[in-house]
């Protein structure tokens, strides 16, 4: 099918050659140019301005997927939204707060065209594994969409409606709300290993045999076993660990519907505490995970 993607950051790069590679007509759009021709040298069509992405569809209404920042797509909408022809299908693929889902989808809806919010997980290694999405709005909208959302989700991902604006995003949240938690408890138990009774413990070993079969058994485990053969005394990782947001908003709605979420608030407070100097082996192991899975600093910014 023919899709336009817009933003090719870390996510948004290998969704655009994922699909392109796979036969997909893709756009590719980008603030810079760099990731544009990235995306040409995969079998994607350059699209150096706004313009240029409606003017490949001729006329016809457009599939767009941005992938951007949560702090920017308001106005990032708005733009897009001077452009594009009724009729045309937007995809939310970024980390939205749900909350404003409802109203962004009226905006797109009273200018003749449809918002879906897909929540988006895989990080740098949905190209090699598949990225899970998690759909909320139209639900013929997303339907269309199935051909590019199975490619995407090739060999091990998938994808699932949910429900009507930000029903998507909410489920989104929630997991990386748990990806906190258990992220934590992974990094606190290997702390434990370094810092307790037998001084020789090797804890990347220790990742290998719980890697095998054991209870604990897990894509965050592997990742962090990875990273403590890598780099065993994690040099070079200061371990102040950012919060990207979802957490904060799950404990906001979490509160305000009186469900009491202990390991997830603990997790977090974790987090914020790094920022301000409370570092331990417990927030490098955290600071680790995060590159391993979304390449994201080990400086602690985002």
């Amino acid at each position: 099918m023919k899709i336009a993607i817009s933003g090719l950051g870390r996510m948004g790069g290998q969704i655009a050659q994922k699909l392109a590679e796979d036969g997909h007509e893709v756009i590719a759009h980008n603030r810079s140019r760099e990731p544009i021709d990235e995306a040409v040298s995969h079998g994607a069509i350059a699209a150096y301005e706004k313009a240029d992405v409606v003017s490949t569809f001729n006329g016809e209404p457009v599939v767009l997927w941005i992938m951007i920042p949560a702090s920017v797509i308001e106005a990032e909408l708005d733009d897009w939204l001077t452009l594009l022809p009724a009729g045309s299908i937007i995809i939310d693929g970024g980390n939205s707060d749900y909350r404003g889902d409802r109203a962004r989808a009226d905006k797109v809806a009273a200018a003749g065209s449809v918002l879906l919010d897909i929540g988006t997980s895989g990080g740098v290694w949905g190209y090699d594994n598949g990225f899970s999405m998690m759909v909320g709005g139209d639900k013929t909208a997303y339907e269309s969409l199935v051909p590019a959302l199975d490619t995407l989700a090739h060999p091990r991902g998938g994808h699932q409606f949910f429900s009507t604006s930000g029903s998507g995003h909410y489920v989104k949240m929630v997991h990386n709300a748990i990806e906190y938690g258990m992220m934590e408890s992974l990094a606190e138990g290997y702390r434990m290993l370094k810092e307790g009774p037998y001084n020789d413990i090797n804890l990347a070993s220790a990742g290998d045999i719980w890697q095998q079969s054991s209870v604990v058994t897990s894509w965050l485990n592997d990742l962090t076993r990875q990273a403590l053969h890598e780099n065993p005394t994690l040099e070079g990782i200061e371990g102040v660990v950012a919060e990207s947001g979802e957490a904060r908003w799950t404990l906001e709605t979490a509160n305000e519907l009186g469900i009491p979420l202990p390991a997830i608030q603990a997790s977090f407070d974790v987090r914020l505490a790094s920022q301000k100097g409370n570092i331990s082996l417990t927030t490098k192991l955290l600071a680790a995970m995060r590159n391993k899975f979304g390449g994201h600093n080990i400086d602690g910014k985002q």
